[in-house]
């Protein structure tokens, strides 16, 4: 099966071109039927790829499949070819998987609108992008999927462009993304220029063996790829795109923020964990912007109306854990946290795209209520995610990875209280705006009556989804639950576990901690958003907490800031330049030709005469200067 990785992006890139080019004369039948059956076929061979891989695991931990040389200049070749490993077989798994439940609840979801095959070819080219992304041997290629993600994510996010505001987030998604691609690419000019290669594991290597820790080329180079980082998975200070990415339909929400595009900068960082390990200023900036950002992302979704703006911002504080991981060196927690969350993340968003559709579309959650009963398949997986976000101890795959998370973070050398501190407020922030969402739209009285109820495409990745929300936890245990590391076993031959002590006293205060905080973070919702709501009226009327509200509303004033610093004085500086001695050069010559056009077709008078007469003066011109010229 080794011979066949490069099928596995292959498949949905194939879907895509069968789409964008035959799509308009496809039944809408059979553009789901490729849509969704191209990807579930990509599943497929990525999960008999990774039972025939883990076979050879103890003969070769990693796979290449070169396909083509794509470049080749002075003594460098860059190639089209895959690299097959534990992490690049993680994430393949993870996205086939959660990718083609997406598909599947789509195929319902998207079944009344308009551009349908347009829609499935461009989720085909995502997931292909992604998976190239993933897989890619080189450098350069991971960059061709990573602009492929960036373009599909304008594309998608603007896929209803008949609203302006539409593709006015669509083209904020693309600008802000820029940002983090454009110190991307300089990074990569920096490691071809130094290292001489663009290879992977090449690249490490010769990092390790020619810079030391804290060498100023190393930080530099670190820097770079997480300024690509930041700008991709929607930290801090790039972090403005992706709420307003919402505008998309709700199977784009659940694909962007659940398997691919806000994952690919962890990703990005873990893959080259060895040039961050040598940068160990710019490792601290990893955590030090996680912690930030899942707090002030996880405050922001406290207070938001709109369900699937309160799961925009969740995406960008639970990635704010993953960056936490990350820079405390718990790299494999990270990893682990990254595939609870896509099973959890995607659930809640394609449980909100039901009730959003049973609801006439109407997105603000304080004009809901009630739908436990009329939805009750919504209801329990929404439950099961919502409590899996919220990490409710024991019973959840989201408390096994954020656990993990806080306890590295805690006892890491890289770490310390102040990050486990962080770490505990934001699961406490989680836990009411999780509980909120679901008291909110679940409880209560019912204000609206059902439009429409989910059919089975989109019931059973809702069922599939929850159950993975719930068990794939188990895969890696704290000591205190039996110590089953088979996760991070099976990502150590790739990513350097973190060794930290044990103390059984200090595990058990940590655990009292997470289950006071769950407890307490659920009283809260409970009491304010269910059994009192008046009480968050009476504090929204008082001005400190009114100000603070509207805060926490606009994402902390992020929007404005840019809006004053950057957008206002760009504007003002292109209307000034609009009129400089350089286009009135060009404008001279538009009007230069205008006026030789007005001049010609004063000739054009519709008298034949005229014409005849023409050609022969013409005629007598071109003779004569004929003859001069002899």
């Amino acid at each position: 099966m080794m011979n066949l990785i490069f099928l596995i992006p292959a498949l949905p890139f194939a879907g895509f071109l069968v789409l964008a080019i035959l799509g308009r004369s496809l039944s809408r039948s059979t553009v789901a039927a490729v849509g969704a059956g191209s990807v579930g076929m990509s599943a497929l061979l990525a999960a008999v790829t990774a039972i025939d891989f883990l076979g050879r695991r103890t003969h070769r931990d990693a796979v290449v499949q070169k396909l083509w040389t794509w470049l080749e200049f002075d003594n460098y070749e860059a190639g089209v070819s895959f690299l097959l490993d534990p992490l690049s077989l993680l994430m393949v798994l993870v996205i086939t998987f959660v990718g083609f439940l997406i598909h599947l609840y789509s195929v319902e979801f998207m079944r009344g609108e308009e551009g349908y095959s347009r829609f499935f070819a461009y989720m085909n080219l995502f997931v292909g992008s992604m998976l190239t992304l993933v897989l890619a041997d080189n450098l350069l290629l991971l960059y061709l999927g990573w602009e492929g993600v960036g373009l599909c994510s304008y594309l998608l996010i603007g896929f209803w462009y008949q609203d302006t505001a539409n593709g006015a987030a669509a083209r904020k998604a693309f600008i802000v993304t820029r940002v983090g691609d454009t110190a991307l690419a300089i990074g990569l000019f920096l490691l071809f220029t130094n290292l001489g290669t663009l290879t992977i594991r090449d690249v490490m290597t010769a990092a390790s063996e020619q810079w030391t820790p804290g060498a100023p080329l190393a930080v530099l180079a670190a820097a770079l790829l997480l300024g690509g980082a930041i700008g991709k998975s929607a930290q801090l200070p790039l972090q403005t795109w992706l709420p307003d990415a919402m505008a998309g339909p709700t199977p784009v929400s659940a694909l962007i923020h659940a398997a691919t595009m806000v994952t690919a900068g962890v990703y990005l960082i873990a893959r080259t964990h060895v040039l961050f390990t040598l940068a160990p200023p710019v490792l601290f900036a990893v955590a030090v912007i996680g912690a930030a950002t899942l707090l002030l992302a996880g405050f922001s979704a406290l207070v938001q109306r709109d369900i699937k703006r309160v799961l925009a911002y969740s995406t960008i504080s639970q990635i704010g854990y993953m960056f936490l991981a990350l820079g405390v060196g718990a790299w494999s927690a990270a990893l682990f946290h990254f595939m609870t969350h896509a099973f959890f993340k995607a659930l809640l968003f394609l449980a909100a795209g039901v009730v959003i559709l049973a609801q006439h579309h109407e997105h603000d959650m304080f004009k809901m209520g009630g739908l436990r009963r009329a939805l009750p398949v919504t209801f329990w997986t929404f439950l099961i995610g919502a409590s899996s976000l919220s990490a409710l101890p024991f019973i959840t795959a989201g408390f096994y990875s954020k656990d993990l998370i806080l306890a590295h973070a805690w006892a890491s050398p890289f770490g310390g209280p102040w990050f486990w501190a962080a770490g505990i407020l934001g699961a406490l922030v989680t836990t009411v705006y999780s509980f909120r969402m679901v008291f909110l739209v679940f409880f209560g009285g019912q204000k609206m009556q059902v439009a429409a109820l989910p059919g089975r495409q989109m019931q059973l990745p809702l069922i599939v989804l929850a159950f993975f929300s719930l068990f794939a936890g188990f895969v890696e245990l704290p000591p205190l639950f039996g110590d089953f590391r088979l996760f991070s076993q099976f990502l150590q031959t790739v990513l350097p576990p973190l060794a930290v002590p044990h103390e059984r006293s200090t595990e058990f205060a940590l655990l009292f901690a997470t289950v006071a905080v769950q407890v307490f973070g659920i009283a809260a919702a409970y009491l304010f958003f269910l059994r009192s709501p008046g009480l968050t009226d009476r504090m929204h009327s008082r001005a400190p907490a009114s100000a603070l509200h509207a805060f926490w509303f606009s994402g902390w004033g992020f929007d404005r800031l840019y809006e004053t610093l950057l957008v206002r004085p760009y504007l003002f500086a292109a209307r000034i330049s609009k009129n400089d001695v350089v286009d009135s050069w060009y404008s001279g010559i538009a009007g230069l030709n205008r006026f030789v056009h007005v001049m010609l077709s004063l000739t054009q008078t519709g008298n034949i005469r005229w014409y005849a007469a023409g050609l022969v003066l013409g005629a007598l011109v071109f003779v004569g200067i004929t003859l001069l010229l002899e």
